[in-house]
């Protein structure tokens, strides 16, 4: 654990109230998405994916570092527009409301990925009312086969994209609407990746059907986005994705393309945000039931139901606290294998499971690492009407 965050953690278990925050190291989030953006080939764009995280502090670290956002809802819209009245911004999002895509257009927006027929349609009214020009591209659920990873979004019957089928009238619907300019493709199949080879040869199955549509359809394609994806291993954070090698052959698939596909997109979230996150929770208690030791926290998947969402058990760390001011015996587990959880009432609120400790005590700090991305945004905060953890964002002072 770094000094910076050491200390804010010291500080916190002195209080009156168990340690429950978030931190997020922005001086180490500019660090990797600078590194991570700068080994990009020619014609290559890297976009935030605010889903993954959109707190102020961290768009703000990320707007001068990333050719844009791309955002998922109206709301979103509103916390760039807040941070940047000119950063160029992607929609997505599989169910676009009419009132969203009015606030798109007034707020500037580049892009706008259709997911329907009817939403094409939608589009065009909003733009057509507006007296605007609306830039869309096409998101298409492509048949596959696709490489496994963790969670698919394409290949199968999901709620995203168009489906190949019903290609030919999208296309019909994106070149004649008044008021609709269309520009490309988005393609998001996979999420969670962590083969760059893999990844590799699905943007090689981008690239073959994406020029098979440009002459089955006669039409022209300028950006071609190939979403997100690449993944994070949380149970391995030493063997991260290899993003310098997927550079590489990236460079090599981009000579490949025609000249007139001017910028190929990606719209990373967890990739570029996971890792400058921390949850850091204290222990309440350990005990054992059944045989099995618990250790419950001051917090759980109301703060950060990542682990609960993605069925995986979360790695932590155990920070010593040796301070114990109650009278009562201090429970402890030695050499055990713990299944931690949370302070809500439902057996499905843990955090990690048989993980082996050689000691961990009531008062002890647990410190979840990769805890940046779809960690505090996708849970259910006010569940039991528990207190909200604190977030603190350090920046090296």
């Amino acid at each position: 654990m770094d000094a910076e965050l050491l200390a804010v953690v010291r500080d916190r278990v002195a209080g009156p109230e168990p340690v429950c925050l978030f931190a997020y190291d922005l001086a180490g989030l500019r660090r990797h998405v600078e590194r991570t953006v700068a080994a990009l080939p020619a014609r290559c764009a890297m976009y935030y994916a605010m889903k993954a995280n959109s707190a102020a502090p961290i768009l703000t670290c990320l707007a001068p570092l990333v050719a844009g956002f791309e955002v998922a809802s109206g709301g979103e819209i509103q916390k760039v527009r807040a941070v940047s009245p000119d950063a160029p911004i992607l929609v997505g999002g599989p169910a676009k409301t009419p009132s969203e895509l009015d606030l798109a257009l007034k707020a500037g927006v580049t892009r706008i990925h259709a997911e329907s027929l009817l939403e094409l349609h939608r589009i065009s009214e909003a733009a057509t009312a507006a007296d605007v020009t609306a830039e869309v591209a096409l998101r298409v659920n492509l048949a596959g086969p696709f490489p496994d990873a963790t969670l698919a979004m394409a290949g199968r019957p999901t709620q995203f994209g168009i489906s190949e089928d019903d290609l030919p009238a999208a296309i019909e619907a994106a070149t004649t609407l008044p008021g609709l300019r269309f520009a490309g493709f988005h393609l998001h199949s996979l999420s969670n990746n962590l083969s760059a080879a893999t990844h590799l040869a699905m943007l090689g199955l981008y690239r073959d059907t994406v020029a098979g549509w440009e002459r089955r359809f006669g039409v022209r394609v300028e950006v071609l986005d190939v979403g997100g994806g690449i993944g994070v291993d949380y149970g391995r954070p030493e063997t991260p994705f290899d993003w310098d090698g997927f550079c590489a052959g990236l460079a090599e698939w981009v000579a490949t393309l025609p000249e007139h596909w001017r910028e190929i997109q990606f719209e990373c979230g967890r990739y570029l945000t996971a890792a400058c996150g921390r949850y850091v929770v204290e222990v309440l208690d350990v005990k054992a039931n059944h045989g099995v030791p618990y250790a419950l926290v001051r917090g759980g998947t109301h703060h950060f139901r990542l682990p609960v969402s993605w069925q995986h058990s979360h790695p932590f760390t155990v920070l010593p606290v040796e301070r114990w001011d109650s009278a009562a015996p201090r429970p402890e587990i030695r050499d055990a294998a713990v299944t931690v959880t949370g302070e809500l009432c439902t057996p499905k609120d843990v955090l990690a499971r048989d993980v082996p400790v050689s000691l961990l005590r009531a008062g002890d700090v647990l410190v979840f690492e990769q805890a940046g991305a779809y960690g505090w945004d996708i849970s259910h905060h006010d569940f039991l009407s528990h207190p909200h953890p604190e977030h603190v964002f350090l920046d090296g002072g």
